[in-house]
């Protein structure tokens, strides 16, 4: 008997394999997205994408199809980290944060989730996501005029960098709204698409670099290098995407119908994300987050087997691998990108404003005006706190300040 079912195993093990290489194909775009706009290696975000995936997958039991890549949500502290502190400094800031889900999971383990809620409810959280889109605003507009994201450079004339850029936000918005089925999924994948082959008939693209790149190569791993001022600048911006982990948590056990938050339990997710994220930094690679494009391709296929995610890993280790596939994501040309990150980051602020309208508190009751005012003026009008060579900026003045505002002022009066 062990002879007849031996094929038909193997069988099934191939359709994994093959769906598997599906849904990392529907998180491609935005996966390699974060390290071409933040100046980290794709092929690293390859690796630290599968090597995370399975991670989380021994943590948590390989109960939950999720998989994990680059957060959108690290993009404007990178950004800025790699241009103030160079590559290694950051990284380091980046694998804190990843501690700081572990610590959130260890407090959830102990005090349960009600607890976190307390310390970091939507009147925080939302802000802060709000400031991580808000922040990165001029980058994206920047990028899309064909400049540098900091503007100090024209890298494309302006009304070729507009045509490209526009047609790259055009073609994103045309699938998010009417895509079908498998195309729906894939609307940042189809916008680079677009823009870029509006990019080769402006002759914008040099091939030069891919000619020149092998075909296999070990990714280009680059360790941390601890910087004191990086930590304090990244680590509060942990926050909103660890908050974020639940939603994600809910959304695949509704789609599962199952229950992960008790099984394998959230501070398991949790720490199986922290430590993805930590392991991420210290090879070179950004923060993972669990995606929801995925989440929603096992939707549309209605299969909840998480072995799938193992293949889907392996495949995503095995293209890290390919050097030209590293060299050709170089090629494309900054307004593609630009064109993307203004929907992008718009929708990020988005995000911020609806969990405070989800949340249902009153924004002009004193307590919650002052909060939510000064966590975004904080962080988006460049205010800062320095000491001597140390100085708290941007989102993780943002996200400090969020925090013990809430812990320090005294609730207001609730109406009946």
């Amino acid at each position: 008997m062990s002879e007849v079912r031996q094929p038909t195993d193997y069988v099934f093990r191939l359709k994994d394999a093959v769906l598997g290489a599906q849904m990392l194909f529907v998180a491609f775009g935005a996966l390699v997205l974060v390290p071409l706009l933040t100046g980290l290696n794709p092929n690293v975000a390859l690796f630290t994408a599968g090597a995370g995936t399975l991670l989380f997958q021994v943590i948590t039991k390989g109960k939950v199809p999720v998989f994990l890549a680059s957060s959108f949500a690290f993009i404007a502290p990178i950004i800025y980290g790699v241009q103030t502190w160079g590559i290694p400094a950051t990284l380091s800031g980046l694998a804190a944060a990843g501690l700081v889900y572990v610590l959130l999971a260890a407090v959830i383990k102990l005090r349960g989730v009600q607890m976190l809620h307390r310390i970091l409810p939507p009147i925080v959280t939302g802000p802060v996501i709000m400031v991580i889109g808000l922040i990165l605003a001029p980058v994206a507009v920047n990028m899309a005029l064909g400049k540098t994201g900091d503007g100090a450079a024209v890298l494309v004339p302006r009304d070729t960098a507009m045509i490209v850029s526009m047609l790259s936000l055009l073609a994103t918005v045309l699938v998010s709204l009417l895509g079908k089925g498998w195309l729906r999924l894939l609307p940042i994948l189809s916008g680079i698409v677009a823009g870029y082959a509006a990019s080769l008939a402006f002759g914008l693209v040099d091939f030069a670099r891919v000619a020149a790149a092998p075909w296999l190569a070990v990714p280009d791993f680059v360790f941390p290098e601890f910087k004191l001022e990086a930590v304090l600048f990244i680590v509060p911006v942990a926050i909103a995407p660890a908050i974020e982990h639940f939603g994600d948590v809910l959304a695949i056990g509704s789609i599962a119908r199952k229950d992960y938050i008790k099984d394998p339990g959230v501070h398991r997710t949790l720490l199986g994300d922290g430590l993805a994220t930590s392991l991420a930094s210290l090879l070179g690679g950004p923060p993972n987050t669990t995606y929801s494009e995925v989440s929603g391709a096992v939707a549309l296929i209605k299969v909840f087997n998480p072995a799938i995610m193992t293949w889907a890993a392996i495949t995503a280790i095995l293209l890290a691998f390919v050097g030209k596939l590293g060299a050709f994501l170089g090629t494309i040309p900054v307004p593609v990108m630009g064109g993307i990150m203004v929907l992008l980051f718009g929708a990020i602020m988005v995000v911020g404003i609806n969990t405070l309208v989800r949340a249902g508190q009153d924004l002009m009751e004193p307590r919650n005006m002052i909060i939510v005012a000064l966590i975004v003026i904080f962080g988006v009008g460049g205010m800062s706190f320095s000491t001597g060579e140390f100085k708290l900026e941007g989102i993780g003045l943002a996200g400090i300040t969020g925090v013990i505002l809430n812990l320090l002022l005294p609730e207001g009066k609730r109406q009946s």
